[in-house]
């Protein structure tokens, strides 16, 4: 029986690498909920909705330790020829440290809830891309705040609030 145990054993070892090799394929943003039950918004009117600066955002990044970490930041959306940007104004924090560690980044805007409503059933998750192209970059900066240089990256994906 001993020796049966330690069989068993021996084998439940040899299979973690590959269990943890399949876990670190995960994408975590795509595969956590495979079911919506939330509304989504996009293209204008997603744009519309978070440059009305009410609402809920977050915006979440990984730390060095592989942690994720979330930040409750107010962003602005900026459309330069057809494609939405992200256009955010952070203070030298965590976040931005991660994002200067190459970091890739998550947004989440959800809507005001609906009179009546206890919480928000509407709004947008959304994968982010650093903008490195200096001509995007010097046509962006002309929609900032004289003065001001936020960090703008691009919407590459929208998917409902959850």
């Amino acid at each position: 029986m001993k020796k049966l145990l330690a069989l068993v054993l021996a084998l439940c070892l040899l299979s973690l690498p590959v269990l943890a090799e399949t876990a670190a394929d995960a994408d975590a943003f795509t595969s956590a909920s495979v079911n919506n039950f939330y509304g989504g918004i996009e293209g204008d009117d997603l744009m519309n909705a978070i440059n009305s600066y009410s609402g809920f955002y977050a915006v979440a990044s990984v730390n060095p330790d592989g942690t994720p970490n979330v930040g409750f930041y107010i962003y602005g959306c900026v459309k330069v020829e057809g494609t939405y940007y992200l256009q955010l104004g952070l203070s030298p924090n965590q976040t931005t440290a991660n994002m200067e560690n190459g970091s890739e980044l998550v947004a989440m805007y959800a809507a005001l809830p609906a009179e009546g409503a206890t919480y928000p059933t509407s709004g947008a998750r959304m994968n982010l891309k650093k903008v490195e192209d200096p001509a995007v970059l010097e046509e962006l900066l002309k929609t900032a705040p004289q003065g001001y240089t936020p960090y703008y990256y691009e919407i590459t994906l929208v998917r409902p609030l959850g």
